[in-house]
């Protein structure tokens, strides 16, 4: 729990350094928060597959880690200027491409949060500082993949889902929602 032995929380910017303990706070995350949603096999499958820090948002300095009173990450996500819509490093079908501000949502990506720190608040910090960095580019909607635990979160902040998207991973069906919402809303 946040609350007693760690009050104070503090957003910063992702380093390289930080990866493999953000990807293992990603899969503790996975784990713990997609009972109901997803099952065993198809979670360890997202691990594997799909859920991991994004490099290249680190490089972009657009990736964040939450961090308790004591220094550890509780919470990670970010936001992309690139045409990428979710994944990991070890994710295929990325593309750097630059999306234009005036024209095309920017990303909202790979945000987890402990398990024992979710539901207090910590994805809306997270969430809060993306829009306004994105809104400071002159982005003026955001896109997201949601994972199915994920969907509830968002549509709470007004993202509105699509169509559920279902993905093949070496035998294991996946499901994400899209979702989108403005900035200023």
């Amino acid at each position: 729990m946040i609350g007693a032995a760690s009050p104070v929380l503090t957003i910063r910017t992702a380093r390289r350094d930080d990866i493999p303990t953000l990807n293992d706070l990603i899969a503790r995350s996975a784990r713990g928060l997609s009972h109901g949603y997803y099952n065993a096999a198809e979670t360890e499958t997202a691990i594997r597959k799909v859920f991991g820090v994004d490099s290249r948002l680190i490089e972009d300095g657009t990736y964040y880690c939450i961090t308790n009173g004591d220094g550890q990450p509780v919470a990670c996500g970010g936001w992309s200027r690139r045409a990428t819509l979710f994944g990991g490093d070890q994710a295929g079908g990325r593309t750097d491409r630059l999306l234009s501000p005036a024209t095309e949502a920017a990303r909202i990506r790979a945000f987890f949060v402990a398990p024992e720190c979710a539901r207090q608040g910590v994805g809306r910090m997270l969430l809060n500082h993306c829009i306004a960095a994105a809104s400071a580019e002159g982005f003026t909607a955001l896109a997201l993949m949601a994972t199915l635990p994920g969907v509830p979160f968002y549509a709470r902040h007004g993202f509105v889902a699509g169509e559920e998207q279902l993905f093949d991973h070496d035998g294991v069906t996946l499901r994400f929602v899209p979702m989108r919402r403005p900035i200023g809303e």
